[in-house]
């Protein structure tokens, strides 16, 4: 178990990170008045900005956005640059604590789904234009995340609550400061610093959800303090368990009493599956304080939070498999209704020291995740009449703890030094995941045919247990040092190194009964496996994982890069450099058995790049401006990939094995964007981009002995293209009169993304699966299929009414995609895809501060999926469907208040 004990860094920060709140006048706009983004690039001081003349230089401000990245600084460079995403010498997105306020989604992967080209996959992955989650990398704070998911190497950022995210910057053209992973684009979170003015502030909220809350759902008891996200010891391993993995022992060996090892697997707390008739509705409570010290010559700022969210979901799906070419018969129909208890523990400490014109940031965070999973499924396979039973439990902890350094140097004129470091360790534990299978043969002259049975055979009745483990240790640092070569010129030096460090194992055993007799096999689970019963009919245990259960995956990389920003002319921009990036990535597996046997070899990618980027920016009006960027970028396979051994997913209920023969990607990159300001606060832009990748990894299913199997190759080419366009526009509601309309106004803020992606395999194209027969590329890929993961069309709109004096905001947020590929059809049969049809979504978040005894007060009201919209996972064919995942998602409904001291 991850122990209570790991939560130290918790115990430092008792308090959270204070809400969006005071909009004066134009804070609710956005980000046009907030400082620009200067990687290395010429720019006034502060100082000499605030006296340059720019129109509406006297319109209220709003409060700067923080920005942490790699090899570069936060800076206000005048006229021209009082827009983050105009100034940036790349093109790039932002999300700043206004946006993300406005939004009102509970962590940030919801928020980042409203941004330009970006869609929210699963559990948190985003992805950029219609590219996988492999194509996207997340920084905090610039530096790398480590991901405490086994089947990924990418972070999921539901994860992060929004409260304690100050801004969030997508930038979709590459440059070399960025690492060379770098395929749709970089998400770099950055957390809140040094407040302002000191604050205390506390807030609370509770939702209900109309598929879960006050509805049936399915819970089982576990242990007494499931509630905090914490286990009591309850889910610690068995004596016995304990000394037959610490033995490195085979229970094929004959050696091992394999009964004497199943006792006390299985008991009441986690085998005996309770019905809620009225689930509870869900909350959570936040709590932060920061405050400004002066030192004399030096301010320090301390600012800390916490969080607690508690949320309860059920879902009631139709899912079905076929193996037929045509789709025309079921291989299996099941309804599935899962309760998920999910409690989200988060802490926050970040001290900011600022002395001259430098800073100095260090971050701590800590958030703890844990699932309750408890799901029941009632279905028929292969066109018989028999019915499955199955009742599955499972408890799911993911930890995330990660500490990190930044220094912001400027020691002397014309020089800049940028220093960081970080260390991050994620977990994530899974134990005792049971899953039970009863049958009921409806047969006549069964003497038990109208009766769920359970022969612990594997076929009339099966029980299995799991247990998993994940650790990962990344250590960052790097160097920048930005010269000003002359007023115009900078150049840029840099240096980064990652060290990841990941285990993860997963023992998987099968219980097995020679011959049970009628009546016993009619007990529920924590009888059926009570030790009496084990004991008297001589159920074992069997390894059904013995050949890979354990590996050990690790990641070095340095890299180094040079580059320059030149202001070439008044209206020419030029940022290039070259990043020249070494990596190796080796995955073996680990002896668990004391026979040193492990059935495969170690798989080892040993690469290095040379990357250039360059991106020319013509400001060919004063309020227009064009860009074009070209660049080279890899992606690497994930580490669960690249072992040939089977893995579960149970988020998708699919089966994967890996493939060693997988190679890096890589991609040549070319986008243009025209940008323009036509106001204040307000823009339209329109871009078009172009993604050529070379050896794409992609998946594909085959059919082994009645079992689904997601695998992964690399493609021999693919294209990506596509358009975006992106408007935000106010209208002033003053002219219609009254003292309500005077400081309100209209907001509209729309984007829309166009992809399409074709997969490029011909005649004599070649690839590489581990011991497979075939190397024919078309074997695996079908010439012009969509990358999976990749919607052809993507739009949001937020419209709302605002006011600009102070927090008052109503606003509807509508989005849609169109329906993307999730996995392969059967390579062995032919079938269509497995598409999910995400569809129209309709949202609405209203805001309002008040004041109550002289103390600001927030109230927010949301109403999310108010069309109903369901989760929609199918293969099709002619008028054959087949439901591969389909649920009602139901709408729901939240209330939450925050109060700043």
């Amino acid at each position: 178990m991850l122990r209570l004990a790991s939560t130290l860094l918790l115990s430092t920060a008792l308090l959270t990170p204070a809400q969006a709140w005071a909009q004066d006048a134009a804070q609710s706009a956005a980000p046009d008045a907030a400082p620009a983004i200067a990687q290395g690039a010429p720019a006034q001081t502060a100082e000499e900005a605030a006296t340059a003349t720019a129109p509406d230089s006297a319109a209220p401000q709003e409060e700067a956005t923080e920005i942490s990245i790699p090899g570069g600084e936060i800076v206000v460079t005048g006229n021209r640059d009082r827009n983050i995403q105009r100034a940036a010498p790349q093109v790039v997105s932002i999300l700043g604590a206004a946006e993300i306020a406005r939004t009102g989604e509970g962590n940030i992967a919801g928020a980042l789904g409203r941004v330009t080209g970006l869609s929210v996959v699963g559990n948190g992955y985003v992805y950029v234009r219609g590219l996988g989650d492999r194509y996207s990398l997340a920084l905090l704070n610039g530096s790398p995340l480590p991901s405490p998911e086994p089947l990924k190497r990418v972070v999921p950022l539901d994860l992060f609550p929004a409260s304690i995210i100050a801004s969030s910057l997508v930038q979709k053209s590459y440059s070399v400061n960025y690492p060379g992973e770098f395929g749709g684009g970089v998400i770099n979170l950055t957390t809140r610093s040094t407040p302002d003015e000191p604050f205390i502030s506390i807030g609370g909220g509770i939702s209900v959800d109309t598929e879960t809350t006050n509805q049936l759902g399915y819970t089982f008891y576990g242990s007494s303090t499931d509630w905090t996200g914490f286990d009591n010891g309850q889910r610690d391993l068995t004596g016995a368990l304990q000394s037959f993995f610490a033995s490195g022992a085979r229970l094929s060996s004959g050696t091992v009493d394999s009964a004497e090892v199943a006792k006390g697997i299985v008991n009441t707390r986690n085998g005996l599956t309770q019905r809620i008739p009225n689930m509870p509705p869900n909350f959570t409570g936040t709590l932060s304080a920061g405050k400004t010290f002066d030192l004399g010559g030096a301010t320090l700022g301390v600012i800390a939070t916490a969080g607690y969210n508690n949320k309860w979901t059920t879902r009631d799906a139709l899912t079905q498999t076929s193996v037929d070419s045509d789709l025309a018969d079921l291989q299996s129909d099941f309804r599935r209704v899962t309760t998920d208890n999910r409690i989200v523990v988060n802490g926050m400490l970040g001290l900011g020291l600022e002395f001259g014109r430098n800073k100095i940031r260090w971050t701590n965070l800590y958030i703890r995740d844990s699932l309750k999973h408890t799901r029941v499924s009632l279905g028929q396979r292969n066109q018989t009449t028999v019915d499955y039973q199955q009742q599955d439990t499972a408890w799911y902890e993911r930890q995330l703890i990660d500490t990190q350094i930044v220094a912001e140097l400027k020691p002397f004129d014309g020089v800049s030094v940028d220093l960081r470091g970080g260390y991050a360790n994620s977990q994530r534990e899974a134990p005792y995941e049971l899953s039970f299978e009863y049958v009921r043969t409806n047969v006549a002259s069964d003497p038990l045919g109208q009766y769920f049975v359970n022969n612990l055979d594997g076929n009339a009745g099966r029980a299995t247990v799991s247990f998993s483990d994940l650790n990962e240790d990344l250590w960052s640092g790097g160097a920048d040092i930005s010269y000003k070569i002359i007023p115009t010129v900078t150049a840029t030096v840099g240096y980064a190194y990652t060290d990841t460090r990941r285990t993860s194992s997963r023992r998987d055993f099968q219980f097995r009964a020679v011959d049970l007799p009628d009546g016993v096999n009619l007990f529920r689970p924590d009888y059926l496996l009570s030790n009496a019963v084990i004991e008297a009919f001589n159920i074992n245990l069997i390894d059904t994982n013995e050949g890979n259960p354990a590996f050990l995956a690790t990641l070095r990389n340095h890299a180094g890069y040079g580059k320059i920003d030149a202001q070439l002319t008044d209206t020419l921009q030029l940022d290039a450099g070259v990043r020249y990036e070494t990596a190796k990535l080796v995955v073996s597996p680990i002896a668990v058995f004391a026979d040193g046997l492990t059935g495969a070899s170690p798989t080892s990618l040993n690469n290095n790049y040379w990357l250039p980027a360059a991106t020319l920016t013509w400001q060919f009006r004063d309020d227009m401006q064009l860009r074009v960027n070209a660049s080279k970028t890899i992606a690497r396979p994930q580490f669960r990939e690249l072992i040939y051994q089977f893995y579960f997913d149970p988020d998708t209920n699919r089966q994967y094995r890996g493939n060693p023969n997988l190679v890096d990607s890589r991609l040549t990159n070319a986008e243009a964007r025209y940008e323009w300001y036509f106001a204040r606060d307000q823009r339209l832009s329109l871009s078009g981009f172009f993604k050529r990748i070379d050896n794409p990894i992609e998946s594909f299913v085959a059919l082994e002995s009645d079992n689904f199997i997601t695998s992964f190759a690399n493609a021999p080419t693919a294209d990506l293209y596509g358009a975006e366009f992106e408007a935000q526009k106010y209208i002033e509601l003053d002219s219609m009169g009254g003292d309500f309309w005077a400081a309100r106004r209209i907001a509209v803020v729309a984007n829309y993304t166009y992809t399409k992606s074709k997969l490029k395999v011909k005649e004599g194209d070649q690839t590489s699966y581990f011991q497979a027969a075939s190397s024919r590329a078309l074997d695996y890929f079908r010439n012009g299929s969509p990358l999976t993961g990749q919607s052809e069309h993507i739009a949001n709109v937020q419209l709302g009414l605002e006011d600009t004096d102070g927090l008052s905001q109503q606003t509807l947020l509508l989005s849609y995609a169109s329906k993307r590929v999730t996995s392969r059809g059967l390579l062995n049969t032919g079938q269509p895809d497995i598409f999910a049809d995400p569809g129209f979504r309709l949202d609405f978040v209203a805001r309002q501060g008040f004041k109550l005894f002289a103390k600001e007060l927030e109230l927010k009201f949301e109403a999310r999926n108010l069309t109903g919209r369901k989760n929609i996972e199918y293969q099709q064919l002619g008028d054959k469907r087949v439901e591969v995942n389909s649920f009602d998602v139901g709408r729901t409904l939240a209330l939450s208040a925050s109060l700043k001291f």
